[in-house]
């Protein structure tokens, strides 16, 4: 029977709430106005980030899951060129791919990597040319026979660089999707010969349409034979080193082609064993712990701006209730009068106090969906609002009313009865 009671009254209290709430319209929405900016705010900012967060790991995890790269410096997420120690390390050098692949038994794949991409040695990237229609490839690669292993992505005509060719310094090559479909629309590439810098090239193969990730589009590579590519692009051997992307031969032998690559490479770049090492090493775990920290550090100063938000509409919530404790008290004083104990009063301005608040966060929950919503149908940003979002947005706006609303049901609650009943 006392559960019914307590249930009862807190019914009618919300009821008595919604009644004050819309006796005063403008006045609850000025109210409420700073806890919606600041739940808003949150939710709106969190789904952006989210979104993009999943996005970008996705395109993290598309290299594979156990890719180890080991390249000259360290990898970075964010502006700024690195360390300038870094960038006076030795390079490291195709013989250094081939020791890996002698030496580390765990390793399935060792792909040596040199990249020619615009700007780099001072010159931009050439034109691949087929009887007078050109394609302008965003990157020349001079890789090896591994490299579809490593990076997770194959040819999807022909064939990809063989052994043979990186051996024998074979003049092929093995263009993106998108320069497959400008230079031979409507025919099939594969033995054709394009030009290049005034050198001659067999296409061998076409690679699979990968599409744009967050770093960059493959579909606009073209590949070399890394062999090849040195011979004619002299210059950028000579100030570029080869990034060396390894697999190992089980998924779960990351550790120990980490730990086999770095001994070879010590070693062979005469690194003392009391000094760190000077190269750096890629894993996409890496790159995904250091997207999510600097990711989740906007995430935590876009919270505590929006908490600014949340304080304000929590002052509001307070003073506003403290008015309507001074308009009704003698109404306060009738209801002492008929038997109403102090808890009955504290209740009944707590609940309108959490209801406004609750209402701000309603209303705030439902705009800044309505901002992650445009901005997924009006820029290429994806946005997703995860579930504890909302949850958390209409907690802490209902929990700020009964914080700011604790004083006011306090001081409604110790009014005299008789007072309150004389009062005018």
């Amino acid at each position: 029977m006392r559960t019914r009671d307590h249930l009862l009254a807190a019914r009618e209290n919300v009821r008595f709430a919604a009644r004050a709430l819309t006796a005063y319209k403008l006045r609850s929405a000025l109210t409420v106005l700073g806890i919606v900016i600041g739940v808003t705010t949150v939710i709106a900012m969190v789904s952006i980030i989210e979104g993009f967060n999943n996005s970008v790991i996705h395109d993290f995890q598309s290299f594979g899951a156990t890719l180890v790269q080991f390249q000259k410096t360290d990898p970075q997420f964010g502006p700024g060129n690195g360390d300038e120690s870094e960038r006076q390390r030795k390079n490291l050098t195709y013989e250094d791919a081939e020791a890996l692949k002698r030496l580390c038994p765990s390793m399935l794949a060792v792909s040596a990597e040199r990249y020619w991409f615009s700007g780099n040695g001072g010159v931009n990237v050439p034109d691949v040319i087929y009887k007078g229609h050109e394609a302008t490839p965003d990157t020349i690669g001079g890789v090896n026979q591994d490299y579809t292993v490593a990076n997770n992505h194959f040819a999807g005509e022909g064939r990809f660089i063989s052994d043979g060719d990186v051996r024998s310094g074979t003049q092929v090559i093995v263009i993106g999707s998108s320069i497959g479909s400008t230079l031979f629309p409507r025919s099939d590439p594969i033995g054709k010969e394009v030009s290049i810098a005034g050198h001659k090239f067999t296409v061998i193969g076409v690679m699979e349409k990968q599409g744009a990730t967050f770093f960059e589009s493959t579909d606009e590579h073209a590949y070399l034979p890394i062999t090849t590519f040195d011979a004619h692009f002299p210059w950028i051997k000579k100030d570029v080193g080869v990034n060396i992307a390894t697999v190992p031969r089980n998924s779960e032998w990351v550790d120990r082609i980490i730990e086999e690559g770095t001994a070879v490479l010590r070693m062979r770049r005469k690194v003392p064993f009391n000094k760190p090492n000077d190269f750096g090493m890629l894993t996409p775990d890496k790159l995904i712990g250091n997207f999510r920290a600097i990711t989740g550090g906007i995430t935590l100063a876009m919270i505590f701006i929006s908490s600014i938000a949340l304080l304000v509409g929590g002052v509001g919530v307070m003073n506003i209730m403290l008015v309507s404790v001074t308009e009704r008290t003698r109404k306060i004083g009738v209801r002492k009068a008929i038997g109403a104990v102090r808890r009955d009063i504290v209740m009944q301005f707590l609940t309108e106090a959490m209801t406004l608040s609750g209402m701000g966060g309603v209303i705030g929950v439902a705009a800044g969906m309505l901002i992650a919503l445009i901005v997924r149908k009006v820029s290429p940003l994806t946005t997703e609002t995860p579930l504890w979002s909302i949850v958390v947005g209409l907690v802490v706006s209902i929990s700020i009313g009964l914080f700011f609303g604790i004083y006011p049901a306090y001081k409604a609650a110790k009014l005299d009865p008789i007072d309150a009943l004389r009062y005018e």
